[in-house]
């Protein structure tokens, strides 16, 4: 557009800008910074998970090592090494490590969710002996004379400030209770099935 006050020698807004194919380097950095805390994240999961990921052999074999190393200036350098080595990936193998990261966070959150409904339900046959008697109708192999004994002993180390053996016990057999049962949709579809 002419500026009326300059005459015909005026200069339009966007004419001296520059157009740029590239990514900015404030993007670049972004991009690396976020690959490195992905190798950071897939250097604090257990060796058992890394093999799991799918990943180049080579980039599996540095995250491996820098698990190895305990000295802080080595393990700083090293976790540098993998940022570098996952800037090597292709996009489409970051997506599929981030897939598996992400899927583990959700598995982990359901995990937690499962051990704070034990732990409620361990709290409520400690308050209440209502409780027990809804549990053992619920779960018909539950041992009554242990469950029982284990709460008498786990009120009487919280009212003494013993160390919680029998409040650990009980949560390990409400685990054991919870892992061979099968959902609640389960049971009425067999129910269903059954008349």
């Amino acid at each position: 557009m002419v500026n009326p006050n300059r005459g015909a020698v005026g200069f339009r807004s966007d004419e001296f800008e520059q157009q740029y194919d590239r990514p900015s380097k404030s993007q670049l950095k972004r991009e690396m910074t976020a690959l490195q805390k992905l190798g950071e994240e897939l250097v604090a999961q257990p060796k058992d998970r890394v093999m799991r990921v799918p990943m180049p052999e080579d980039v599996r074999e540095v995250i491996l090592e820098c698990q190895k190393i305990k000295d802080h200036e080595g393990r700083r350098r090293q976790m540098q090494y993998v940022g570098k080595k996952m800037r090597s990936l292709e996009e489409e193998e970051v997506a599929a490590i981030q897939k598996v990261l992400d899927s583990w966070k959700g598995a982990s959150k359901s995990e937690t969710a499962a051990m704070h409904a034990l732990e409620r339900q361990r709290e409520k046959l400690l308050a209440d002996d209502k409780a027990l008697t809804a549990l053992l109708a619920q779960h018909s192999q539950a041992d009554a004379q242990q469950l029982r004994a284990l709460i008498r002993n786990a009120r009487k180390e919280q009212a003494e400030n013993k160390p919680p053996k029998a409040y650990r016990e009980i949560f390990q057999i409400l685990k054991g209770l919870q892992a061979p049962s099968t959902s609640p949709e389960q049971d009425e579809h067999d129910e269903a099935e059954e008349e």
